[in-house]
C-alpha cells in the first residue's frame, strides 16, 4: 500500500465536506455496528487464535464495548454536535458566545495488541462521529483479528474515509513520518514518546493511552474474601495483560496472611486445580513477552501459582510475596499473570513505595474508611480509578477514560472520544445594533473606566 497516496485520497475526501454531514455520520456509524454484529462470531474466534481469549472476554471486554460505544454514539451524536451557547461578556455587549465543534480532519489510530479489536474499533467511533477520516495500524501481534477488522473496514467504508494498514515497525514508521491532523495512540510508553516526538515534528496533537505500575492498596477493614475475588478477577482477565490491571498489593501486614489464603481459594474457585487446562484463561501473546515475565520470577518467593510453558505460552497467575522493590518484578509495569504482594505498616509506608514509580494509568484502593480511600485519592496522582473494586471504571462511557504524566495524554469514551477528535472553536457573535466607543482611540481620559470595566463586568 502507497500510504503518502492514501493520505492524499484522504485529504482530498474530507476536503470535500462528506465526513461533515451528520446524516451521513450517523448512517455509517449505523452501518459499522451492523457490520460488527454479523461478524461478532468471527472476531471471538480471531481473538481466540491470537491468545486463546475466552469468549465471554471477548463479549464483556472486545465486541460488547464496542457495541455499547456505537450505540452511544448514535443516540447521542446529534446532542453532540449542536453549537453550545455559553456565558457572554459584558465587556462584548451586545453579543452572544457559543463553542462549535469541528473535525480535526486526516486522523490516524495506532492499536494495541491486548485489546486488539475494542482500542481500535472505540477510537475510531468517535473519530467518525466527529466528522474525520481515518487510518487504522493494528498490532502484527494479532494477526487474525487484524484481519477481521480489515475485512469490516473494508465492509463498511471506502479507503479514503477510513481503511486499514497492516504491517510492523517498517509501515508505523512510515506512518509516523506522514503530516497527520491528529494521532490517537495506545500502546507502551517507549513507544508512546516515540509517536509524541514524531508528532511534535508537525505539531499533531495526539492523545496517548499508555500504561504503568498501577497501585492496588488495602487496608485492614475490609472483607477479605470478596476483595480477593474481585482482584482476581481485574487481574487475571486477558491473563493480566491489561494496562488497568492492578499492578501490584500494597495490604495492611495485619491481613496479608488472610488474604493470602483467600486469592488461592478464589483463584481455586475461578480457574479450577489444574489452572492449564481452565478455558477461561488467556495465553501470553508471544515468546518475548513469555521470556520476559518469565525472568520476573527468577529468585523470588512464589506462594502460589508459577507454572509456566512456553511451548503453550502459558503463565499460571502467580502470586509474589513481598519482592524487593529493587527487583525485576517491581521496576517497569508487570503486563501478565504476576501479581506482587507487598505489606505495609502506616500510610507514610505507602507514600514510600508508590512515589518511587511515575503516575500510573489506574489506582486501586479497598477500605470501608471513606477517609482512609479519599486520602488515597487525594493523595496520589493517576488516570484514573476504583473504591472497593478493579478495572469498572472503564465501563462507564460517560466517564473519561485517559492517562497522567507517564501514562498518558487526552481521554476518550462516548462523549468523551467526540472531543478528542474534535477541535472546540469558539465564537463570539456580535450585534450591530450598538457600538461602544470606549475600545476605539484615542484612548486619553479612558483608563479609570477601562479598569473599572475589566474588573465588574
Amino acid at each position: 500500500m502507497n500510504i503518502p497516496s492514501l493520505l492524499d485520497a484522504q485529504r482530498r475526501y474530507f476536503a470535500s465536506g462528506a465526513t461533515k454531514s451528520i446524516k451521513q455520520r450517523l448512517l455509517i456509524l449505523k452501518r459499522l455496528r451492523e457490520s460488527v454484529k454479523r461478524h461478532e462470531t468471527a472476531i471471538h474466534d480471531a481473538l481466540y487464535t491470537d491468545f486463546k481469549k475466552p469468549v465471554y472476554e471477548s463479549i464483556a471486554s472486545e465486541t460488547g464495548l464496542v457495541l455499547r460505544e456505537l450505540d452511544h454514539a448514535i443516540k447521542k451524536l446529534e446532542f453532540w454536535v449542536r453549537p453550545k451557547k455559553v456565558k457572554g461578556s459584558m465587556l462584548n455587549f451586545p453579543a452572544r458566545d457559543y463553542t462549535y465543534y469541528e473535525p480535526y480532519g486526516v486522523t490516524l489510530i495506532i492499536a494495541p495488541w491486548n485489546y486488539p479489536f475494542q482500542l481500535a474499533m472505540t477510537p475510531l467511533i468517535g473519530a467518525i462521529a466527529a466528522g474525520n477520516t481515518a487510518v487504522i495500524k493494528p498490532s502484527e501481534l494479532t494477526q487474525a483479528t487484524s484481519q477481521i477488522l480489515d475485512i469490516i473496514i473494508s465492509e463498511v467504508f471506502a479507503s479514503e474515509y477510513v481503511c486499514v494498514v497492516q504491517g510492523a515497525i517498517p509501515e508505523t514508521t512510515e506512518l509516523l513520518a506522514q503530516r497527520w491532523d491528529y494521532i490517537f495512540f495506545t500502546g507502551s510508553v517507549f513507544v508512546g514518546k516515540i509517536v509524541a516526538q514524531a508528532a511534535a515534528k508537525h505539531l499533531t496533537p495526539t492523545t496517548l493511552e499508555l500504561g504503568g505500575k498501577n497501585p492496588c492498596v488495602i487496608d485492614n477493614t475490609v472483607k477479605v474474601s470478596l476483595v480477593a475475588k474481585r482482584i482476581v478477577w481485574g487481574k487475571f482477565l486477558n491473563a493480566g495483560q491489561t494496562c488497568i490491571a492492578p499492578d501490584y498489593i500494597l495490604i495492611h501486614s495485619d491481613i496479608k496472611d488472610q488474604f493470602l489464603t483467600a486469592l488461592k481459594e478464589e483463584l481455586g474457585k475461578a480457574y479450577g486445580e489444574n489452572m492449564a487446562t481452565s478455558p477461561d484463561l488467556a495465553r501470553i501473546i508471544n515468546a518475548k513477552n513469555f521470556d520476559r515475565l518469565v525472568a520476573m520470577l527468577e529468585g523470588e518467593v512464589v506462594v502460589i501459582g508459577g507454572q509456566v510453558d512456553r511451548d503453550q505460552l502459558y503463565i499460571s497467575p502467580t502470586i509474589v510475596d513481598n519482592p524487593s522493590l529493587d527487583s525485576l518484578v517491581m521496576q517497569d509495569e508487570i503486563f501478565g499473570p504476576i501479581l506482587p504482594v507487598i505489606p505495609y505498616e502506616t500510610q507514610r509506608d505507602i507514600e514510600q513505595i508508590i512515589d518511587r514509580y511515575e503516575k500510573p494509568l489506574s489506582g486501586y484502593v479497598f477500605s470501608r474508611k471513606r477517609s482512609f480511600s479519599n486520602w488515597f485519592l487525594h493523595r496520589f496522582s493517576f488516570g484514573g480509578g476504583a473504591v472497593n473494586d478493579t478495572i469498572i471504571q472503564f465501563i462507564n462511557e460517560e466517564l473519561a477514560f485517559g492517562g497522567v504524566g507517564n501514562s498518558g495524554a487526552g481521554s476518550y469514551h462516548g462523549k468523551h472520544s467526540f472531543l478528542a477528535f474534535s477541535h472546540e472553536k469558539s465564537i463570539t457573535r456580535k450585534s450591530n445594533l450598538i457600538d461602544l466607543p470606549m475600545r476605539y482611540a484615542p484612548y486619553k481620559g479612558k483608563n479609570k473606566v477601562l479598569k473599572f470595566a475589566l474588573k465588574w463586568l
